[in-house]
């Protein structure tokens, strides 16, 4: 048996930061939310499932700075907006905006409905459009930030019955890229995460029968965030993948 590991178990210090993390009440998001507020950062937990949210604000502040939560839909631009100046108003800034809200929907292209495509790529792609929009006056405003976008490997090559998801990671893929280019300028950093398969609700919940052993640990991917926040002013990593030692979808 692995030997028990401590969340954010690293030398990088984040303490006085500030990140706000989508999605951030279950699976990566909530892992994230860890890792980060164990370096010290202040996290804000924000997730359409209240409940969720609150659960995770809460379990992070027993350890770490206080953390603090919100609703947020991400695919509502009024709120996708308030998130940020809420965030900026009460804790004073925003170094970091982690983009991990996701949903799918696995059918074939032809039995995919309307509804359902717009509705995956309003959380998946027009999420983080949103979301980095009203976040980048921001961290102009203090001079520095850095916005994490959670792709995929879905944004790298096809499998089937997943047509939405697809096209909305590799999307994001290219707004990411988009709002590296438009960032270094403001000083603003912008990474894209391309993960593969997690132990997460994401997958467990709709994949019962899949073998685990062929995913990996969420905390895994967190700690790789954290790697990429943690580097220099002067260095920032536009892409990074990361995926288990035995992940199935890709060679």
């Amino acid at each position: 048996m692995a030997p028990e590991r401590k969340w954010g178990a690293t030398m990088v210090n984040l303490d006085g930061k500030v990140a706000l993390v989508t999605g951030g009440g279950s699976g990566l998001g909530e892992a994230a939310c860890y890792v980060l507020a164990a370096t010290g950062a202040r996290v804000v937990v924000g997730d359409i499932n209240v409940e969720a949210a609150e659960r995770v604000a809460e379990s992070v502040g027993e350890r770490r700075p206080k953390a603090t939560w919100l609703k947020l839909d991400v695919s509502d631009a009024g709120q996708a907006r308030e998130a940020i100046d809420q965030t900026v108003s009460r804790q004073g800034r925003l170094d970091y905006l982690l983009n991990c809200a996701g949903i799918d929907r696995t059918l074939p292209v032809d039995e995919l409905s309307p509804k359902e495509w717009d509705r995956v790529l309003a959380v998946n792609l027009t999420g983080p459009f949103l979301m980095s929009k009203y976040a980048i006056p921001a961290m102009q405003a203090q001079g520095r930030g850095h916005i994490v976008n959670i792709v995929s490997t879905a944004a790298k090559r096809a499998w089937a019955n997943a047509s939405v998801y697809h096209a909305s990671k590799w999307g994001l893929l290219g707004l990411s890229y988009a709002l590296h280019v438009e960032g270094r300028p403001r000083n603003i950093k912008v990474t894209a995460i391309v993960a593969g398969g997690m132990r997460t609700p994401f997958l467990l919940d709709r994949f019962p029968d899949i073998d685990q052993h062929t995913l990996q640990d969420p905390r895994n991917v967190a700690e790789t965030i954290l790697f990429v926040l943690s580097q220099p002013e002067e260095t920032v990593i536009p892409e990074v993948m990361v995926l288990p030692m035995r992940e199935t979808s890709w060679p």
